[in-house]
């Protein structure tokens, strides 16, 4: 080992020590990763996992030639994250908490402040790694960069704000930058001197978290819920430990009337589910008598005829108050092509930290689909290349015929594969950066393969319903109306159009306002007729979600379980017909109960490993 590493392992044994002593902790109670860990100014409360009531502390690897910045943006880290340990009360952060995604982002960051503006008030050496850290998270994104000019979004900007008036500090370079490009905007809308009356109550969670309620208000963002109170804490908990059980409560904050009663919702779930048995049961008998009809060959006219007409009693069950306002759009007519470059590029900063780790995943997935496709020999032919191997045989046993063989091309069924990504407000921030950075890896991958990749998305036009809504309001809110938003069903890349014209397009998920709510049930139907139209003999669709359907405005017309129990019909329909293999993959959310074949994910930062995971079982297949 050379002294450099030598160093640097020391290095990394005296910070994990040093991280410990900072929280309160043992090696009993904390653990310490060091592992690839993406460019996030925010950095304590998402380098502290809960696992199995165990913590773990994970910072970034240390290069093996360790600088003064380096060390630096090291000892910031593991700072961050200790005073996290040291001062944050989870169970009471989410009892309090907003339901808004937004706001509950900002009212993170401003938790997170709150620690580190604690400990750099006792401790100077620890205010210094802190801005240290802060200074190069701000250079690897690029901001402060006059040649990149990256414009970092309000909640970087924020943090560095917030960081420089509650630790009473002098931001570097970078970091200052970052703060002055929304520094008008945010004093103009919190006042002068806004954030730095926050200061009052470092000491106590309960009241700066009350605080932080009216800064995210100011900011015209609606926290989802009521500002928490002293009387209304415990009331508060609940709702917090309820959000986390699924998304029936709404995902850009507002819980429904109807998902507010947890068993009442569960009731009637499983009386729609009911009410399906009987009619999935005669699919199920209609679909072996044409199983038996057509054997192996390709799908009859009456198959054909299923998969136009849909899920049985699906009309009966799931309606549309007015689709007339539906869109299905070309992802660049969502962004000009100067912010189409600037999201790519923003992507593309992303991509840096876990390139090695991805890579490494594809090239598993394009050795396998390449291992597929390999030649073989046939041998004991009639004619063809001699087979010298066998002319022993000719010896030993005259009158034996010579022995041919032939080089043969193994079959391998031309393959599209369709991901269709849940574009809702709850994968706003991390989920849908991830989401993007797998599908950007595995497109190209899948494509260099001779398989070809479509991407959709699915969301709203709107939030709480859009022209739909106002239709319904118009013609005197008749009873059970059906879905009440306006659907933006959008296409990524085709699948017939190369990756090089289409891979600006992917950084487009990252465009701020564009996630709004999820209609599950209509994106998998619309996903599913177009790969079933592809003459490729093997279909592939994967869903990319982080829970159920959810949509205000339908859920508070019709009954709590309507977009959920029409997501569970055509899933069964897709999944009997068999025409497509489906499968999903649920970001922090179990999809098991609605897919057959699924996954669920608990950390986001595992969507690129597991996806490729679940690509390569699907074609680990014997043709």
């Amino acid at each position: 080992m050379s002294n450099e590493s030598q160093k640097a392992d020391a290095f990394r044994d005296v910070t994990a020590a040093a991280l410990r002593a900072m929280a309160g902790e043992t090696p009993e109670t904390l653990d310490t990763a060091f592992a690839p860990v993406p460019a996030s100014l925010v950095t304590g409360q998402q380098r502290v996992l809960r696992l199995s009531g165990r913590k773990t502390a994970r910072l970034p690897i240390p290069a093996p030639k360790l600088d003064e910045a380096a060390r630096n943006e090291l000892r910031g880290a593991a700072d961050a994250a200790a005073l996290h340990l040291l001062h944050h009360d989870a169970k009471k952060h989410e009892a309090l908490a907003p339901a808004d995604v937004k706001a509950r982002s900002i009212f993170d960051l401003m938790e997170q402040v709150r620690c580190e503006a604690l400990g750099a008030k006792e401790q100077r050496g620890v205010a210094h790694n802190l801005l240290q850290a802060l200074e190069s998270q701000c250079r690897k994104k690029g901001y402060g960069n006059p040649e990149k000019m990256v414009a970092p979004p309000l909640e970087d900007a924020l943090f560095a704000l917030a960081t420089e008036s509650l630790e009473n500090a002098t931001l570097p370079p970078a970091a200052a930058a970052t703060a002055n490009q929304w520094r008008g905007f945010l004093e103009q809308r919190l006042g002068q001197g806004g954030l730095t009356k926050l200061m009052q109550h470092l000491d106590d969670q309960a009241a700066f978290a009350r605080a932080s309620y009216r800064m995210i208000r100011a900011l015209d963002i609606d926290p989802g819920r009521d500002d928490p109170d002293e009387q209304g804490e415990e009331e508060g908990k609940g709702e917090g430990q309820g959000q986390g059980q699924g998304k029936q409560q709404s995902k850009q904050g507002e819980p429904t009337e109807e998902s507010a009663d947890g068993e009442g919702e569960a009731a009637a779930s499983e009386a729609m589910e009911g009410g399906e048995a009987e009619g999935e049961a005669g699919a199920q008998e209609e679909g072996e008598g044409e199983a038996q009809s057509r054997g192996t060959e390709k799908p009859g006219a009456s198959e054909r005829r299923a998969e136009a007409a849909g899920p049985i009693g699906r009309a009966d069950t799931y309606k549309v108050f007015n689709p007339a306002f539906d869109e299905e759009v070309a992802a660049e007519d969502l962004a000009d092509p100067i912010e189409r470059i600037r999201l790519r590029q923003t992507l593309d900063q992303q991509l840096q930290p876990l390139q090695v780790i991805i890579r490494k995943l594809a090239n598993r997935l394009q050795r396998r689909l390449m291992a597929q496709q390999q030649r073989h020999w046939l041998f004991d032919v009639e004619e063809g290349i001699l087979d010298p191997a066998r002319l022993a045989r000719v010896i030993s046993t005259p009158g034996s015929p010579l022995s041919y063989k032939i080089e043969k091309d193994t079959e391998f069924r031309d393959t599209v594969v369709t991901l269709l990504i849940d574009n809702s407000g709850s994968m706003r921030g991390r989920p849908i950066t991830i989401a993007a950075l797998s599908t950007d890896i595995l497109a190209q991958t899948l494509e260099r393969c001779g398989v070809k990749v479509e991407v959709l998305g699915f969301t709203t036009s709107a939030w709480k319903g859009g022209k739909s809504r106002d239709a319904w309001v118009a013609a005197g809110r008749p009873q059970a109306p059906g879905r009440l938003n306006d659907l933006r069903h959008i296409i990524y890349k085709a699948a017939d159009a190369p990756w090089r014209r289409a891979r600006a397009n992917i950084g487009i998920m990252l465009k701020e306002g564009l996630l709004k709510e999820n209609i599950d049930g209509e994106a998998l139907m619309w996903a599913y007729k177009r790969i079933a139209a592809r003459p490729e003999k093997r279909k592939i669709l994967m869903v990319i979600s982080d829970g159920a359907p959810v949509d205000d405005s339908t859920l508070s017309a019709n009954n709590s379980g309507y977009l959920e129990a029409d997501l569970k019909r055509v899933i069964g329909w897709v999944e009997k017909l068999a025409a497509v293999e489906l499968c999903a993959i649920g970001i922090g959310h179990d999809v098991t109960r609605y897919y057959q074949r699924a996954v669920t994910i608990r950390d986001v930062e595992d969507l690129g490993p597991t996806m490729t995971a679940e690509l390569l079982d699907l074609f680990d297949i014997s043709y």
